[in-house]
């Protein structure tokens, strides 16, 4: 009897190629389960799941877990999917940095307009923008320039710790100044998410929706 074939690893090119068709696919299902559902974290937990199952049937990879807080550890993804009406959702807050430093992963998002067929009891999600977002351009856009204007008008540490008071960064005064000093020496990446301070973070991907494709490590798969 033949073994069966052993898997390939997932990568994130194949990622990135599986995510486009299956945004294809998914754009013309229509399925019952969602029909007169309007929980648009029930949506996204139905859509993160089947994505997560229909790469598991293809690749080897380990599957997330609420301790790694992420989809995909293995290549350091975390999945997101959000309506085009209102295209945010939440992440765990680990460290106020990471609004400067970015998430500290990357993201795949698929963003979605949800119609229902009254006739049919069926409900189809079609796939507006399907982005995949590098770990490097995750931090906070207006954050990420004004830190970067201020190093470039050689500004110094006391500047960075007023800016970083005036934009309500949580974190004390000590924790301010070390940031400061940091940045002098490591200059953030420009961000493109709008990131909201809160218990958990509330990401926005307006910005990324519209500069997807053309900045580097903002890549429209569909």
């Amino acid at each position: 009897m033949q073994a069966p074939a052993s898997k390939a690893l997932l990568s994130i090119p194949t990622l990135i190629a599986e995510a486009a068709l299956f945004s294809q696919a998914e754009s013309t299902h229509d399925e019952p389960a969602l029909f007169g559902v309007t929980d648009g974290k029930a949506v996204g937990t139905y859509l993160e799941h089947k994505f997560t199952a229909y790469l598991m049937d293809r690749y080897s990879f380990a599957g997330g877990n609420s301790a790694l807080g992420i989809d995909i550890p293995s290549i350091n993804v975390d999945i997101k999917v959000t309506s085009i009406k209102q295209p945010q959702s939440s992440c765990p807050f680990k460290s106020a940095r990471q609004k400067i430093y970015g998430l500290g992963y990357n993201l795949i998002i698929f963003v979605y307009d949800k119609s229902d067929d009254p006739l049919a009891k069926t409900s189809r999600l079609t796939m507006h923008h399907t982005i995949f977002v590098e770990k490097e351009r995750t931090g906070d856009y207006q954050m990420t320039r004004g830190l970067r204007e201020i190093i470039e008008r050689d500004g110094n540490a006391e500047d960075i710790v007023a800016f970083l008071q005036d934009r309500s960064l949580p974190v004390d005064d000590i924790e301010a100044n070390n940031i400061a000093e940091h940045v002098l020496t490591n200059k953030p990446e420009q961000g493109y998410l709008t990131i909201s301070n809160a218990l958990q973070w509330r990401l926005q991907y307006g910005r990324v929706i519209v500069q997807a494709g053309a900045v580097h490590g903002l890549r429209r798969i569909t």
